[in-house]
């Protein structure tokens, strides 16, 4: 076993077995419902990629995981810190902001758009986050900033700003922008969709190294091949609701809800 996957292993051990739980989660936008009762929990250490046709909620539910969104109804719990919204509790309070705030500080995001900021070199991404948010001393973070540049392959590039990277290498940056701030979770909404085909791939392998080290990632995603070849976990999503879930063999080869089969039927 290599240390990294015995690290993992002996952390996992450490960890709540299921470390995000979601019952009965709601969302509606103008009236109209987007989530329509989620259940669904993700295992400590695991990779769980979210599948489904365009609209379905796979990325609302992302954003209500981490607070982008203010959901209308149900419980959200992610490493013992609970958030809930019961029926009719139309504004959210001030211990709703604070429970938010807390989810935030222990879930990293990637984005579609990399979203990093274009007056500040790879390495400023990177390290500044940490000093904002968290007080870490400069110096700790531009340590630890440059080891996660390292560790994603861009310790060459750490100089350079984001105009001057590629799409795939903005997209690693985002990820080691990410991790630095030692988050429990990372969520990632189409991290490969704005790339050209030849550079999903280096993303995509950083993404594998992370789930051999035992980090819990939530992946939204359309790359049906990483879904089957890298997910532990498969959950496919239609009309805001959770209809079929499972490891991937299973998912891929022989789905057992005929909406299922349908989405898959374009890809196998």
């Amino acid at each position: 076993m290599t240390r990294a996957a015995n690290y993992a292993r002996i952390t996992s051990n450490l960890m709540p077995k299921h470390i995000i739980e979601i019952q009965g989660l709601k969302k509606s936008f103008h009236g109209a419902p987007v989530l329509r009762g989620v259940d669904l929990t993700v295992d400590s250490a695991q990779l769980t990629v979210l599948i489904g046709a365009s609209g379905c909620g796979k990325s609302t539910l992302l954003r209500c995981l981490n607070g982008l969104e203010v959901f209308d109804e149900g419980r959200i719990a992610v490493n013992g810190i609970a958030l809930e919204r019961k029926p009719g509790a139309l504004r959210p309070g001030s211990e709703y902001q604070r429970v938010t705030h807390d989810l935030r500080g222990i879930m990293g995001m990637v984005f579609q758009a990399f979203n990093l900021f274009p007056h500040m070199t790879a390495l400023e991404n990177v390290a500044r986050p940490p000093v904002i948010v968290q007080r870490v001393a400069s110096g700790e973070a531009r340590a630890h900033a440059l080891r996660l540049l390292e560790k994603v392959g861009l310790k060459a590039q750490a100089s350079l700003y984001p105009y001057q990277l590629s799409g795939g290498q903005q997209q690693r940056a985002a990820i080691a922008r990410a991790l630095a701030m030692k988050p429990s979770v990372l969520l990632y909404d189409e991290p490969t969709s704005a790339l050209d085909p030849g550079l999903v791939d280096e993303v995509l392998a950083v993404m594998k190294e992370l789930d051999s080290e035992g980090i819990t990632q939530v992946v939204v995603t359309h790359e049906m091949r990483f879904a089957r070849d890298v997910a532990e976990k498969i959950v496919f999503l239609s009309d805001g609701l959770v209809v079929e879930q499972g490891e991937p063999e299973k998912i891929f080869t022989d789905p057992a809800d005929p909406r299922t089969r349908q989405f898959l039927k374009r890809y196998l």
